[in-house]
């Protein structure tokens, strides 16, 4: 290590995910938290004050300076995944946030230039669901309902498919954002959840934990896969009685929707599995510099 990469942070502080725009020279990274902030899991004094990442930052990507904030407001807790358009002619791009503090919904905000300037707004809402008391973890018990809690997002490398993961209530959404701005779904399936506990085709009697987590897409859009751990010790906040980790895969259909492979059902038992990369390339490791 030399040193750090930026001449100018500006205000940036908390950091996360990064990603480019190489056609704009422009960088962009978003807002988690400090060390101590996530590595003993949620901290709820916290996160009811508005203290975890809400902003984008917008970097001069060859002068190494900060030019721009894209703040979404202190209430949009956790701004986590970025997913900008795989084509480099396209200057717009996906970023998930976790949790609203206004009533536990999950969102998709995109981020775009607008009169020479970036912006950014909200495009997807997926409300909280409601729950019963008992069945909720110590942590939500107060708010009597699950969180959807988006940790992963991912986008086809045709620009035209958005993957989220809800990690909370276990759901798995697609939508078609051939319109960015528009986004319509077109699938959902479920799996684990927090009360939910969605079984999957090849044991059908088998209630699971843990949720649709870190998300990976083939590069011809037809394969997804997913995990379901989140970080060890957020994983024992919201799933008490413990992580059994496994790996699916889903067949997404041309035109939209989703089915999963009955065959495909791999478990980890004690080891925790969090990041799919694919073999020779995927929607989230690639990236172009010319259309």
């Amino acid at each position: 290590m030399l040193g750090k990469w930026e001449i100018d942070r500006g205000p940036q502080y908390l950091a996360y995910d990064f990603w480019w725009h190489l056609g704009y020279d422009t960088l962009i990274t978003s807002e988690w938290g400090t060390p101590n902030m996530v590595e003993s899991g949620v901290d709820p004094d916290l996160l009811l004050k508005g203290k975890y990442g809400h902003a984008l930052h917008v970097w001069d990507l060859r002068r190494r300076r900060h030019v721009q904030t894209l703040d979404l407001g202190a209430e949009q807790q956790m701004a986590l995944e970025l997913r900008p358009a795989h084509d480099p002619g396209r200057a717009y791009g996906f970023v998930g946030v976790v949790v609203s503090l206004k009533d536990l919904s999950s969102s998709i905000w995109i981020w775009h230039r607008d009169n020479g300037k970036w912006a950014i707004q909200k495009v997807i809402e997926i409300p909280a669901e409601p729950a019963d008391l008992d069945a909720l973890p110590p942590l939500l018990k107060g708010f009597k309902a699950v969180p959807p809690l988006v940790t992963d997002i991912n986008l086809s490398l045709d620009d035209r498919f958005l993957y989220i993961s809800c990690w909370g209530t276990g759901e798995f959404r697609q939508y078609d954002v051939s319109d960015p701005f528009h986004p319509k779904l077109t699938g959902s399936v479920h799996l684990g959840g927090i009360v939910r506990r969605g079984a999957h085709p090849k044991n059908p009697s088998a209630r699971l934990n843990g949720g649709p987590q870190m998300v990976e897409v083939s590069r011809d859009g037809r394969r997804i896969y997913f995990t379901n751990s989140l970080y060890s010790p957020w994983d024992v906040q919201f799933y008490p009685d413990g992580i059994h980790s496994w790996l699916v895969k889903l067949d997404a259909k041309p035109e939209g929707g989703l089915e999963f492979d009955p065959r495909f059902f791999l478990e980890f038992k004690d080891l925790r599995s969090h990041q799919v990369r694919l073999e020779g390339g995927d929607a989230s490791s690639d990236s172009y510099c010319y259309s």
